[in-house]
């Protein structure tokens, strides 16, 4: 029997409520992260009761479960970069924030989910308070959507600029980065500043009104990028457009919103023959016959 080790690849945490349609939340997260050849971990905060059709009801963690999720996680893995999505309520930021403080980890990318595509309340008003005065803080970078963004510094945002401002914003009141998405305004530009530079990312304008779960993969794929040593420039360029051709490659899976193909690339690539694929006789490569 060998002894020998195979070597894991980068370790990610999300920390992000279940979806049942797998779309979005902690599902989307660790297919993202396998998308991109890391290993996930979860420690789930809500569970949702909902289907493509939109969001029935919701059931958060107890606090005092989500921190031992996270301790015995943190305790056993040696965590790469941590992903934070929906927090449910203030408890459980408050939790995610002392987790954070504890443990120093290098990469944490916060997607600051507040409503589900269908409108419904991811994040008490108690919540989001706690979010914008403490644990933006506590994160690399922030992404939030353009209706997050006005929501976080109350300021009206139609275009650029005043996506630029919003950002400049948000870094103000303590984060270290962030990008505004502008999936919701009429260009497919988001805007990222890192504390002294804006950076305008652009890319092509893909019909989502009708897709789920955008946020939260953009979020996981800096994540993972990160922790495999991209900048976050770099992280960021690569995950708009991971993103939008996993929109354009979504396909339904019920009779309301589309989520992505986040495996998109499995099948734009096929193996090649001989290392997965069975011959046509049946009989597997490793035991063909010696060429003579």
């Amino acid at each position: 029997m060998s002894n020998h080790i195979n070597m894991a690849p980068p370790l990610l945490l999300t920390i992000a409520g279940f979806d049942p349609s797998c779309g979005a939340g902690i599902a989307a997260d660790l297919k993202t992260f396998a998308a991109h050849g890391c290993y996930g971990v979860a420690a789930i905060t809500s569970m949702t009761v909902q289907s493509t059709e939109g969001v029935q009801a919701v059931h958060n963690t107890p606090s005092a479960e989500l921190r031992e999720q996270l301790e015995v996680l943190a305790k056993d893995c040696d965590i790469a970069a941590v992903k934070i999505g929906m927090l449910g309520n203030r408890g459980n930021a408050v939790v995610v924030a002392e987790f954070l403080d504890t443990y120093k980890f290098v990469h944490v990318v916060h997607d600051p989910v507040m409503k589900s595509s269908s409108g419904a309340e991811l994040l008490d008003a108690a919540g989001i308070k706690y979010l914008a005065a403490e644990l933006l803080k506590r994160s690399t970078v922030i992404t939030p959507n353009v209706p997050e963004a006005e929501i976080l510094t109350g300021i009206s945002i139609n275009d650029i600029a005043d996506m630029e401002a919003a950002a400049r914003k948000i870094v103000e009141m303590g984060a270290h980065a962030v990008i505004v998405k502008g999936g919701h305004m009429e260009r497919a530009v988001d805007v990222l500043f890192d504390g002294d530079h804006i950076t305008q990312l652009g890319g092509d304008k893909v019909k989502a009104d009708n897709n789920h779960g955008t946020g939260c993969t953009f979020a996981s794929a800096i994540a993972a990028l990160l922790a495999s040593g991209r900048t976050l420039t770099e992280a960021a360029m690569l995950a708009k457009a991971y993103v939008t051709k996993a929109i354009e490659k979504g396909y339904p899976i019920g009779k309301g919103r589309i989520p992505l193909d986040h495996f998109y690339r499995n099948r734009a690539e096929p193996p090649a023959r001989g290392i997965h694929e069975v011959p046509q006789h049946g009989m597997h490569p490793a035991a063909e016959p010696a060429a003579h």
